[in-house]
């Protein structure tokens, strides 16, 4: 049975993929796609009771155990991450669904279907991995099928802006692989389980080498400034629901790699100085980034860019306390973002622009987009009684409580960027829900009339209102989500507690994928 569990959020959405490259119908395409994660949602809910219960779960593929086969694993931290993603998936699918992303391609090959299932994989995949070369794939899985999405019913500006995000995800997988190269011709092996005592017993210079190498691979993935540039012009010109995905699951598939390979292989005591000064300069440069842009997307992509930041703080501080406060900030962040990239999207769709000044003429696109919007938006700048309110909570007292000049820095800088992110998501609020201007300022004329509520060919118009609908219900579900786990923040705390200490010990770990002691 946990053989099942394990293989099934990788193994079924990547057949799935074949299947719907078929000459199927839409209609059964489509539900295929929402049967398939579904599955996955439930079976990532069933596997984090039994890792919550039980301790890690291991599967030798193909019964070759490590270090000689691949092996999924999964703990606490993984299953709960894979839960909260296959949320996300499924809402976000929903979503396109609504909207009619797959029916704007003209002619075959339909492919968002296969490539967005072949997505949901390769995340599955590098939260279940349990071997560096393997990760490595997992991220390659996710850079090709993330390249066909972002480039649907491209124009030259999204071609060019793909490009951009393909580059820059190749350059870090051509780092990657030579830092998998690297450390197995240093140690021997590329199992995460026994990486961990055969690194400790290199020169300390070699070893510091390869663990800032990782940082750099997994700091482009992540969009950790500096190494962010690619973002705020990658995501916001993709198709809106790509955009969300893209958004709310890409970089934290990333942060949770550099939460388990940093702690598991280049575990350290006290606070980490560089880390903490990389946190700093993405929360304050991120949300500076976002002040300045008039576009809705490229705002909240930066803001993404900022609140990596709240997640890199727990990590600098190397903490049970700071390793909490940041699996509960990855958790709420994946919830939020979703919810506000997709709130966003209804809002474009209404106005027929994504600049807020224009916006800003527009009848407001109604009370139940408002209220979609201004819960996450509260929640991102952790206002009371919301998800982000918790998570940030926990990482000040746990910075707080680890003290020195980086932890109050840290905490500083924390605070300095809630009260700017949530002036930024005021002049979202007062340009998209509440300010109307009847003539432009001077020197500037007015936008275009918005689109028609379906753009799509005629044949698609009659499902606008009922694919407005499953749009609606989806942003509602994220946003019911945010508030789930704020409503939860109790016993997720304690689980995000113990999946902290199974960082900071990873003995269960290496015992359940290795079967004995590494010697």
């Amino acid at each position: 049975m946990t053989a099942l569990l394990l293989a099934v959020p990788v193994l079924l959405p990547a057949l799935s993929a074949g299947v719907t490259l078929l000459s199927l119908p839409r209609s059964v395409v489509r539900a295929l796609s929402i049967v398939v994660l579904t599955g996955v949602l439930a079976d990532a809910a069933a596997l984090f009771v039994l890792a919550d219960a039980h301790g890690p779960q291991a599967l030798s593929v193909g019964d070759w155990s490590a270090p000689l086969g691949i092996t999924l694993v999964a703990d606490r931290l993984s299953a709960l991450l894979l839960t909260v993603s296959a949320l996300v998936a499924l809402a976000v699918l929903l979503f396109a669904v609504g909207e009619g992303t797959a029916e704007r391609l003209q002619g075959p090959p339909r492919v968002f279907h296969p490539a967005y299932l072949l997505l949901v994989a390769g995340v599955s995949l590098a939260f279940l991995t349990g071997d560096l070369f393997n990760l490595f794939v997992a991220f390659e899985v996710m850079l090709a099928a993330s390249y066909v999405l972002i480039t649907l019913d491209a124009d030259e500006g999204r071609t060019r802006s793909g490009m951009t995000y393909v580059i820059a995800g190749l350059t870090s997988s051509l780092l990657f692989i030579t830092l998998v190269a690297l450390v197995y011709a240093a140690t021997g092996t590329v199992t995460l389980a026994q990486l961990g005592p055969r690194l400790a017993e290199l020169p300390d210079g070699l070893r510091g080498a390869l663990a800032l190498l990782l940082l750099v691979v997994l700091g482009v993935k992540a969009a950790i400034v500096p190494l962010h540039l690619w973002l705020p012009d990658s995501y916001p010109t993709a198709p809106a629901p790509i955009t969300a995905v893209f958004a709310a699951l890409l970089t934290k598939v990333a942060v949770y790699a550099l939460l388990r390979t940093q702690t598991l292989l280049f575990p350290r005591t006290g606070v980490w100085t560089l880390l903490a000064c990389a946190a700093i300069v993405a929360m304050v440069v991120g949300i500076l980034g976002a002040l300045a842009q008039d576009d809705i997307n490229r705002l909240l992509s930066f803001t993404l860019v900022s609140h990596i930041g709240f997640m890199l703080f727990g990590l600098a501080l190397f903490d049970a306390r700071g390793l909490s406060g940041t699996i509960l900030y990855v958790v709420h962040h994946i919830a939020v973002q979703a919810a506000l990239f997709l709130t966003a999207a209804l809002v474009v769709r209404r106005a027929g622009t994504a600049a807020l000044r224009h916006m800003a003429r527009w009848p407001p696109p109604g009370v139940w987009a408002a209220a979609l919007f201004a819960l996450p938006a509260l929640s991102l700048a952790g206002v009371p009684p919301f998800s982000g309110f918790v998570a940030k909570l926990a990482l000040l007292r746990a910075g707080t409580a680890q003290g020195g000049p980086a932890a109050y820095a840290l905490a500083g800088a924390a605070l300095l960027t809630s009260l700017l992110t949530l002036y930024a998501m005021t002049r979202v609020w007062t340009s998209a829900f509440m300010k109307q201007q009847s003539d432009p300022p001077h020197g500037e004329t007015a936008p275009p009339k918005p689109p028609p509520a379906s753009p799509w060919p005629r044949e698609h118009r009659r499902g606008a209102v009922r694919g407005t609908g499953l749009m609606t219900a989806a942003a509602a579900g994220m946003t019911a989500t945010g508030l789930v786990i704020a409503a939860c923040a109790g016993p997720l705390s304690l689980v995000s507690e113990r999946a902290a200490h199974d960082l900071l010990d990873p003995q269960a770990y290496r015992s359940v994928v290795l079967g004995e002691e590494d010697h």
